[in-house]
């Protein structure tokens, strides 16, 4: 990755991945194509975006050095390709998920695509079919342009269809009656009660958090909004949005940031930005934060991940708006806009899975939603 000192027209691009040959210097087009994907065309600022296509792009290449293979090898049947070899030996010595490797082969395929409209090479490793997708009906018929038709790359791996995994409310209770880790606890109800991602919730400043008590024109039990900048945190994408925090979660957090967290930051005699801190008083590593969901999962004795709390924040969320009487916006937008989503399509997968469930499985998550629309419609909140 890019250090500071990596200056263009002058502007810092700390962090920018950067692929190196052997010889040290830049692995093209490899490069060029990253630098389009995520500056020229496509004007990515998420750090986390660019890290993931570097590490995409670099896992593809190293098994073609560790292979000696060439990336624009002369024409072959699609199957014998490299990349379906990448993909063959993805799925296979690696043993990874088929959708974890698709998200590697869409780069891929993007690169090639580029490559080959840059006049870099004269044919493309693989194939496209067309494939016939359902029409959206109802809310999202409107953002519907395929015409039930699109085009895929015959290399990619066959996926399992998989249900989203989400925490029913009973295993939610479970979660935080026993008796956790003080930061844990307070990484697990960010992220189940207002949909933060891991990234988020770990970086989650702490002059973000306040004692609500002392806050003029806050009623106890309402909802908080607070709103988040990239300049503060990490966020996917690098887009501000806002979150509503419970009025009991702030108090939670302000609580911690006086005792808890003060015995944790004095450890290191250093001033971390972060909110919720390890044992050791440093701020939580994307690893960190996966043992302490696990940590959970051992005391609870059933799966807990930071993916299946966010799916439970939206689950619960848009189930509490559809059945809402007062709430005068459009359930989906709202749940899109506090889990910033790019896309309302993405928020749909939890619109769907609402009308396969189990009436009794989808209640209001505890009392939280209904209490976020007692006052007449739009969510009682405050810009920090």
């Amino acid at each position: 990755m890019a250090t500071a000192d990596f200056m263009l027209e002058g502007r810092s691009f700390a962090g920018f991945p950067l692929l190196l040959s052997n010889d040290g210097w830049p692995l093209e087009p490899a490069q060029s194509f990253l630098w389009h994907a995520l500056i020229t065309h496509g004007g990515i600022e998420s750090k986390l975006t660019w890290e993931a296509y570097g590490r995409r792009l670099y896992d593809y290449f190293a098994f073609l050095s560790a292979n000696e293979l060439t990336w624009n090898e002369g024409l072959k049947p699609h199957g014998l390709s490299v990349v379906a070899r990448y993909r063959d030996w993805s799925l296979g010595e690696l043993g990874l998920n088929p959708s974890t490797v698709n998200k590697r082969l869409n780069l891929v395929v993007r690169f090639y695509d580029w490559c080959k409209h840059q006049g870099h090479i004269t044919h493309l490793p693989f194939g496209i079919r067309n494939v016939r997708t359902p029409l959206h009906q109802g809310f999202l018929a409107h953002v519907d342009r395929s015409n039930g038709v699109i085009s895929k790359p015959t290399v990619l791996a066959r996926e399992r269809k998989t249900s989203i995994k989400f925490l029913i409310k009973e295993q939610v209770r479970e979660c935080l009656g026993v008796k956790l880790d003080p930061s844990h606890a307070l990484l697990f109800n960010l992220m189940v009660r207002t949909g933060m991602r891991s990234c988020e919730a770990r970086t989650f400043p702490l002059t973000y958090v306040f004692n609500p008590r002392t806050r003029r024109g806050l009623t106890p039990g309402q909802m908080i909004r607070i709103n988040l900048e990239p300049a503060d945190m990490h966020i996917k994408y690098g887009k501000p949005r806002s979150v509503d925090v419970p009025w009991s979660l702030m108090e939670d957090m302000w609580t911690y940031s006086l005792h808890k967290r003060e015995v944790r930051r004095q450890r290191t005699g250093q001033a971390p930005a972060a909110l919720v801190l390890t044992e050791l008083g440093t701020e939580f590593s994307k690893g960190a934060v996966v043992d302490a969901m696990k940590a959970i999962e051992k005391k609870v004795g059933f799966p807990v991940r930071a993916h299946m709390l966010r799916h439970t924040y939206g689950t619960y969320t848009l189930s509490a708006l559809r059945k809402s009487t007062v709430f005068q916006g459009e359930p989906l937008l709202y749940v899109r806009d506090r889990m910033g989503h790019s896309d309302v399509q993405t928020t749909a997968i939890y619109l769907h899975l609402i009308n396969q469930l189990d009436a009794q499985i989808v209640l209001a998550h505890e009392d939280e939603m209904d209490m976020l629309f007692a006052h007449g419609g739009d969510p009682i909140a405050m810009r920090r």
